[in-house]
């Protein structure tokens, strides 16, 4: 199904995705590649925004599993994500694209704070923007950071590019027999709570009217089919 015609996009990359076929960290290579994905993106004529996730470094859920404070936890899955932001700023810079980084967590020596304005600014002169440490506070995902930031920057669609080719109605790794969705209600995905993003993300999303779309990053050149239509993906949005 084509996407409804957009003009600005907020990019959501798992953090694994930078593991490449690694069991941990960043890949270098792989960060090139998808940086190509991201330029093929902008060359469209989209304005781009990214947010990229902390858990191929660390993730604070799984350390306050393991005994860790949920506060200092999350705090240090933040920093992650600002890492990774700066990998990605790096790979872009590399392939011809002019990039800003901005962390809700000031660190000045190393980015720009967020700031909307700023960051509109940015995309108005052809600059891809990558916004890291997700809301700057504990106890919320880089998925709902996503969703927020998608909402502040007016943007016509959250792409959230995942292992998986979309939505589907049980984990398609473990249920040979899974039905992916075309299309699907934010209601549905609420109801029968299935793992796109959280439910804070999905209800943002929904409260703002911002399509998610669910796609596989891991498919070279999949970003620009599913921006023209044409590839394998799950569009989250109000029912019809």
């Amino acid at each position: 199904m084509a996407l409804p015609e957009i003009k600005r996009v907020l990019l959501k990359l798992s953090g694994e995705v930078l593991m490449g076929e690694q069991e941990y960290g960043i890949d270098p290579a792989y960060v090139a590649r998808l940086a190509e994905e991201v330029k093929a993106a902008k060359e469209t004529g989209l304005e781009v925004c990214l947010v990229i996730g902390g858990g191929n470094i660390f993730r604070g859920v799984a350390g306050a599993a393991k005994g860790l404070d949920r506060t200092t936890g999350d705090y240090m899955g933040m920093l992650a994500t600002v890492m990774n932001a700066l990998a990605m700023q790096n790979a872009l810079e590399q392939a011809g694209v002019q990039t800003r980084v901005q962390s809700a967590i000031p660190m000045s020596s190393v980015c720009e704070p967020y700031i909307r304005r700023r960051a509109e600014r940015h995309l108005q002169k052809g600059r891809i923007v990558i916004f890291a440490a997700g809301t700057g506070n504990p106890f919320f995902t880089t998925d709902t950071g996503a969703a927020l930031r998608a909402a502040e920057m007016n943007c016509d669609a959250l792409m959230k590019g995942t292992s998986v080719d979309g939505v589907y109605d049980s984990d398609p790794k473990h249920n040979p027999d899974a039905t992916r969705f075309d299309t699907i209600s934010y209601d549905q995905v609420l109801s029968d709570n299935l793992k796109v993003m959280d439910a804070t993300a999905v209800a943002l999303c929904r409260e703002n009217n911002i399509p998610i779309v669910v796609f596989s990053i891991r498919e070279k050149g999949n970003v620009a089919r599913v921006l023209e239509g044409d590839g394998v993906q799950t569009i989250v949005k109000e029912e019809a």
